[in-house]
Protein backbone atom coordinates (compact mmCIF):
# COMPACT_ATOMS: atom_id res chain seq x y z
CA UNK A 1 0.00 0.00 0.00
CA UNK A 2 1.37 3.43 -1.00
CA UNK A 3 2.07 6.24 1.45
CA UNK A 4 -1.16 8.17 0.70
CA UNK A 5 -3.58 5.33 1.56
CA UNK A 6 -1.38 4.36 4.50
CA UNK A 7 -1.58 7.93 5.86
CA UNK A 8 -5.36 7.93 5.35
CA UNK A 9 -5.65 4.69 7.33
CA UNK A 10 -3.50 6.15 10.12
CA UNK A 11 -5.70 9.27 10.13
CA UNK A 12 -8.79 7.12 10.66
CA UNK A 13 -7.13 5.53 13.69
CA UNK A 14 -6.23 9.02 14.89
CA UNK A 15 -9.83 10.17 14.47
CA UNK A 16 -10.98 7.21 16.56
CA UNK A 17 -8.51 8.12 19.31
CA UNK A 18 -9.54 11.78 19.12
CA UNK A 19 -13.24 10.92 19.42
CA UNK A 20 -12.84 8.90 22.62
CA UNK A 21 -10.27 11.35 23.99
CA UNK A 22 -12.61 14.30 23.41
CA UNK A 23 -15.33 12.61 25.51
CA UNK A 24 -12.94 11.69 28.30
CA UNK A 25 -11.15 15.04 28.42
CA UNK A 26 -14.45 16.93 28.22
CA UNK A 27 -15.50 15.35 31.51
CA UNK A 28 -12.27 16.50 33.14
CA UNK A 29 -12.61 19.99 31.62
CA UNK A 30 -16.20 20.45 32.82
CA UNK A 31 -15.31 19.46 36.37
CA UNK A 32 -12.37 21.85 36.50
CA UNK A 33 -14.16 24.66 34.67
CA UNK A 34 -17.16 24.70 36.99
CA UNK A 35 -15.83 23.30 40.27
CA UNK A 36 -12.10 24.21 40.00
CA UNK A 37 -11.35 20.62 41.04
CA UNK A 38 -8.42 18.63 39.62
CA UNK A 39 -9.85 15.10 39.52
CA UNK A 40 -6.88 12.72 39.59
CA UNK A 41 -9.30 9.75 39.73
CA UNK A 42 -10.80 10.60 36.34
CA UNK A 43 -8.95 7.77 34.59
CA UNK A 44 -10.32 5.25 37.08
CA UNK A 45 -13.87 6.33 36.27
CA UNK A 46 -12.96 5.61 32.65
CA UNK A 47 -11.68 2.17 33.64
CA UNK A 48 -14.74 1.50 35.76
CA UNK A 49 -16.99 2.27 32.79
CA UNK A 50 -15.14 -0.32 30.69
CA UNK A 51 -15.34 -2.96 33.43
CA UNK A 52 -19.07 -2.38 33.96
CA UNK A 53 -19.57 -2.59 30.19
CA UNK A 54 -17.85 -5.99 30.21
CA UNK A 55 -19.94 -7.12 33.17
CA UNK A 56 -23.23 -6.03 31.60
CA UNK A 57 -22.51 -7.36 28.10
CA UNK A 58 -21.00 -10.65 29.26
CA UNK A 59 -22.71 -11.74 32.45
CA UNK A 60 -26.23 -10.92 31.30
CA UNK A 61 -25.65 -13.18 28.30
CA UNK A 62 -27.75 -11.41 25.70
CA UNK A 63 -27.08 -10.52 22.05
CA UNK A 64 -23.97 -8.28 21.71
CA UNK A 65 -26.03 -5.40 20.31
CA UNK A 66 -28.48 -5.52 23.21
CA UNK A 67 -25.64 -5.95 25.70
CA UNK A 68 -23.88 -2.91 24.26
CA UNK A 69 -27.08 -0.84 24.40
CA UNK A 70 -27.58 -1.79 28.05
CA UNK A 71 -23.92 -1.09 28.84
CA UNK A 72 -23.94 2.41 27.33
CA UNK A 73 -26.98 3.23 29.48
CA UNK A 74 -26.02 1.47 32.73
CA UNK A 75 -22.27 2.13 32.92
CA UNK A 76 -22.38 5.97 32.76
CA UNK A 77 -25.31 6.00 35.18
CA UNK A 78 -23.54 3.83 37.76
CA UNK A 79 -20.20 5.59 37.38
CA UNK A 80 -21.85 9.03 37.51
CA UNK A 81 -23.77 8.06 40.64
CA UNK A 82 -20.60 6.81 42.31
CA UNK A 83 -18.80 10.05 41.43
CA UNK A 84 -21.66 12.18 42.73
CA UNK A 85 -21.61 10.26 46.03
CA UNK A 86 -17.83 10.70 46.24
CA UNK A 87 -18.30 14.44 45.80
CA UNK A 88 -21.03 14.60 48.43
CA UNK A 89 -19.30 12.52 51.11
CA UNK A 90 -15.63 13.34 50.43
CA UNK A 91 -14.98 16.52 48.45
CA UNK A 92 -17.70 18.59 50.06
CA UNK A 93 -16.46 17.56 53.52
CA UNK A 94 -13.03 19.08 52.77
CA UNK A 95 -14.65 22.18 51.24
CA UNK A 96 -12.92 21.64 47.87
CA UNK A 97 -9.58 22.76 49.27
CA UNK A 98 -7.18 22.37 46.29
CA UNK A 99 -4.41 20.48 48.07
CA UNK A 100 -6.70 18.19 50.04
CA UNK A 101 -8.85 17.61 46.95
CA UNK A 102 -5.86 16.29 45.00
CA UNK A 103 -4.94 13.97 47.87
CA UNK A 104 -8.57 12.83 48.20
CA UNK A 105 -8.92 12.03 44.50
CA UNK A 106 -5.59 10.15 44.57
CA UNK A 107 -7.03 8.08 47.42
CA UNK A 108 -10.20 7.56 45.41
CA UNK A 109 -8.06 6.42 42.47
CA UNK A 110 -6.43 3.65 44.51
CA UNK A 111 -9.68 2.61 46.17
CA UNK A 112 -11.41 2.16 42.78
CA UNK A 113 -8.37 0.49 41.19
CA UNK A 114 -7.72 -2.02 43.97
CA UNK A 115 -11.42 -2.77 44.48
CA UNK A 116 -11.69 -3.52 40.77
CA UNK A 117 -8.61 -5.76 40.97
CA UNK A 118 -10.17 -7.77 43.79
CA UNK A 119 -13.59 -8.11 42.15
CA UNK A 120 -12.68 -8.17 38.45
CA UNK A 121 -9.24 -9.80 38.55
CA UNK A 122 -5.98 -8.91 36.79
CA UNK A 123 -6.89 -10.35 33.39
CA UNK A 124 -7.80 -8.21 30.38
CA UNK A 125 -11.31 -9.10 29.27
CA UNK A 126 -12.59 -8.61 25.69
CA UNK A 127 -16.03 -7.24 24.88
CA UNK A 128 -17.71 -8.29 21.66
CA UNK A 129 -18.72 -5.31 19.48
CA UNK A 130 -22.42 -4.98 18.60
CA UNK A 131 -21.50 -5.05 14.90
CA UNK A 132 -18.19 -5.14 13.08
CA UNK A 133 -18.58 -5.30 9.33
CA UNK A 134 -15.32 -4.92 7.44
CA UNK A 135 -15.50 -1.99 5.04
CA UNK A 136 -13.13 -1.51 2.11
CA UNK A 137 -12.29 2.14 1.47
CA UNK A 138 -11.57 3.73 -1.91
CA UNK A 139 -8.62 5.94 -2.77
CA UNK A 140 -8.56 8.68 -5.37
CA UNK A 141 -5.56 9.51 -7.52
CA UNK A 142 -4.57 11.12 -10.78
CA UNK A 143 -2.73 8.79 -13.11
CA UNK A 144 -1.81 8.75 -16.75
CA UNK A 145 -5.41 8.16 -17.69
CA UNK A 146 -6.66 11.03 -15.51
CA UNK A 147 -8.75 10.86 -12.33
CA UNK A 148 -9.29 7.30 -11.09
CA UNK A 149 -10.81 5.51 -8.13
CA UNK A 150 -8.84 2.55 -6.84
CA UNK A 151 -9.36 0.07 -4.00
CA UNK A 152 -5.94 -0.56 -2.43
CA UNK A 153 -5.45 -3.85 -0.65
CA UNK A 154 -5.55 -3.38 3.12
CA UNK A 155 -7.25 0.04 3.03
CA UNK A 156 -10.29 -0.55 5.16
CA UNK A 157 -11.86 -0.20 8.55
CA UNK A 158 -14.83 -1.60 10.47
CA UNK A 159 -18.32 -0.22 10.73
CA UNK A 160 -18.00 -0.10 14.51
CA UNK A 161 -14.98 2.22 14.42
CA UNK A 162 -16.88 4.64 12.20
CA UNK A 163 -19.83 4.36 14.60
CA UNK A 164 -17.62 5.38 17.55
CA UNK A 165 -16.55 8.56 15.73
CA UNK A 166 -20.13 9.47 14.81
CA UNK A 167 -21.42 8.63 18.30
CA UNK A 168 -18.79 10.83 19.94
CA UNK A 169 -19.73 13.76 17.70
CA UNK A 170 -23.43 13.24 18.54
CA UNK A 171 -22.75 13.07 22.29
CA UNK A 172 -20.57 16.18 22.24
CA UNK A 173 -23.27 18.01 20.28
CA UNK A 174 -25.84 16.96 22.87
CA UNK A 175 -23.53 18.17 25.64
CA UNK A 176 -23.19 21.56 23.92
CA UNK A 177 -26.98 21.82 23.67
CA UNK A 178 -27.28 20.89 27.36
CA UNK A 179 -24.78 23.58 28.35
CA UNK A 180 -26.15 26.33 26.11
CA UNK A 181 -29.89 25.71 25.67
CA UNK A 182 -31.22 24.23 28.92
CA UNK A 183 -31.99 25.54 32.41
CA UNK A 184 -29.50 23.14 33.94
CA UNK A 185 -26.82 24.45 31.60
CA UNK A 186 -27.67 28.02 32.62
CA UNK A 187 -27.37 27.03 36.29
CA UNK A 188 -23.99 25.39 35.64
CA UNK A 189 -22.69 28.47 33.83
CA UNK A 190 -23.98 30.76 36.59
CA UNK A 191 -22.27 28.60 39.20
CA UNK A 192 -19.07 28.72 37.18
CA UNK A 193 -19.13 32.52 36.95
CA UNK A 194 -19.89 33.25 40.61
CA UNK A 195 -20.91 30.43 42.93
CA UNK A 196 -21.59 32.73 45.90
CA UNK A 197 -23.94 34.95 43.87
CA UNK A 198 -25.66 31.87 42.41
CA UNK A 199 -26.22 30.53 45.92
CA UNK A 200 -27.61 33.90 46.99
CA UNK A 201 -30.21 33.56 44.22
CA UNK A 202 -31.28 30.15 45.50
CA UNK A 203 -29.11 27.85 43.39
CA UNK A 204 -28.19 24.68 45.39
CA UNK A 205 -24.49 24.94 44.59
CA UNK A 206 -23.46 21.76 46.41
CA UNK A 207 -26.06 19.75 44.53
CA UNK A 208 -24.93 21.30 41.25
CA UNK A 209 -21.33 20.37 42.05
CA UNK A 210 -22.33 16.76 42.72
CA UNK A 211 -24.21 16.58 39.43
CA UNK A 212 -21.31 18.16 37.54
CA UNK A 213 -18.81 15.75 39.11
CA UNK A 214 -21.09 12.86 38.18
CA UNK A 215 -21.51 14.23 34.64
CA UNK A 216 -17.74 14.43 34.17
CA UNK A 217 -17.26 10.85 35.33
CA UNK A 218 -20.20 9.71 33.19
CA UNK A 219 -18.61 11.19 30.06
CA UNK A 220 -15.42 9.25 30.80
CA UNK A 221 -17.49 6.09 31.25
CA UNK A 222 -19.23 6.63 27.90
CA UNK A 223 -15.84 6.94 26.20
CA UNK A 224 -14.76 3.68 27.85
CA UNK A 225 -17.91 1.84 26.76
CA UNK A 226 -17.33 2.97 23.18
CA UNK A 227 -13.67 1.92 23.08
CA UNK A 228 -13.77 -1.34 25.08
CA UNK A 229 -14.97 -3.48 22.12
CA UNK A 230 -11.80 -2.35 20.30
CA UNK A 231 -9.46 -2.59 23.30
CA UNK A 232 -10.03 -4.77 26.37
CA UNK A 233 -11.27 -4.05 29.86
CA UNK A 234 -8.42 -4.05 32.39
CA UNK A 235 -8.04 -2.66 35.88
CA UNK A 236 -4.98 -0.58 34.86
CA UNK A 237 -6.44 0.87 31.67
CA UNK A 238 -7.16 4.27 33.24
CA UNK A 239 -3.57 5.53 33.19
CA UNK A 240 -3.25 6.57 29.54
CA UNK A 241 -6.71 8.23 29.33
CA UNK A 242 -5.89 10.25 32.46
CA UNK A 243 -2.54 11.40 31.10
CA UNK A 244 -3.89 12.29 27.67
CA UNK A 245 -6.93 14.02 29.18
CA UNK A 246 -4.70 16.26 31.30
CA UNK A 247 -2.58 17.01 28.23
CA UNK A 248 -5.68 17.93 26.22
CA UNK A 249 -7.17 20.11 28.97
CA UNK A 250 -3.89 21.97 29.51
CA UNK A 251 -3.34 22.58 25.79
CA UNK A 252 -6.96 23.53 25.11
CA UNK A 253 -7.22 25.77 28.15
CA UNK A 254 -8.41 24.81 31.61
CA UNK A 255 -12.21 24.82 31.59
CA UNK A 256 -12.52 25.77 27.89
CA UNK A 257 -14.87 23.31 26.18
CA UNK A 258 -14.11 24.41 22.58
CA UNK A 259 -10.40 24.38 23.39
CA UNK A 260 -10.76 20.86 24.78
CA UNK A 261 -12.33 19.61 21.53
CA UNK A 262 -9.65 21.27 19.37
CA UNK A 263 -6.83 19.93 21.55
CA UNK A 264 -8.38 16.44 21.57
CA UNK A 265 -8.42 16.43 17.77
CA UNK A 266 -4.80 17.62 17.60
CA UNK A 267 -3.52 15.13 20.19
CA UNK A 268 -5.71 12.26 19.02
CA UNK A 269 -4.80 12.63 15.35
CA UNK A 270 -1.09 13.04 16.08
CA UNK A 271 -1.16 10.09 18.49
CA UNK A 272 -2.83 7.87 15.91
CA UNK A 273 -0.59 8.86 13.00
CA UNK A 274 2.70 8.81 14.95
CA UNK A 275 1.80 5.49 16.59
CA UNK A 276 1.21 3.88 13.18
CA UNK A 277 4.33 5.23 11.46
CA UNK A 278 6.71 5.29 14.45
CA UNK A 279 5.75 4.20 17.97
CA UNK A 280 3.15 4.99 20.67
CA UNK A 281 5.98 6.00 23.02
CA UNK A 282 7.15 8.71 20.61
CA UNK A 283 3.56 9.99 20.35
CA UNK A 284 3.38 10.40 24.15
CA UNK A 285 6.77 12.16 24.20
CA UNK A 286 5.67 14.65 21.55
CA UNK A 287 2.38 15.30 23.37
CA UNK A 288 4.29 15.98 26.60
CA UNK A 289 6.63 18.38 24.77
CA UNK A 290 3.58 20.22 23.40
CA UNK A 291 2.29 20.68 26.95
CA UNK A 292 5.65 22.11 28.01
CA UNK A 293 5.62 24.56 25.09
CA UNK A 294 2.06 25.64 25.86
CA UNK A 295 2.91 26.20 29.54
CA UNK A 296 5.91 28.32 28.57
CA UNK A 297 4.47 30.40 25.72
CA UNK A 298 0.71 30.38 26.44
CA UNK A 299 0.08 29.28 30.04
CA UNK A 300 -3.71 29.66 29.78
CA UNK A 301 -3.91 27.30 26.77
CA UNK A 302 -5.20 27.76 23.24
CA UNK A 303 -8.65 29.10 24.14
CA UNK A 304 -8.41 29.45 27.90
CA UNK A 305 -8.85 32.79 29.59
CA UNK A 306 -5.84 34.25 31.41
CA UNK A 307 -6.25 34.69 35.15
CA UNK A 308 -6.78 38.26 36.24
Amino acid sequence: MDFGPHLFLASLEGALTAAVLALTAMGLSIVFGIMRVVNVAHGEFFMLGAVIAWWVSTLIGVHPALGFALAILIAPLLVGTLAALADKFVLQRIDYDPERTIVATIGLLYIIQQSTLMLFGPEARPVQPPFSTRLSLPWFEFGEGGFAVIWPWGLGTTSYKLFVIVAAIAILTGLWLLMSRTKFGLIMRATQQDSEMAQAFGVPVNRVYSLVFGLGAGLAAIGAVLIVPIQQAHYLMGHDPLLLSFIVVIIGGLGSLPGTVIAAILIGMSDGIISVFFSPTLAKIIATLLVAMVLVFRPHGLLGRPER
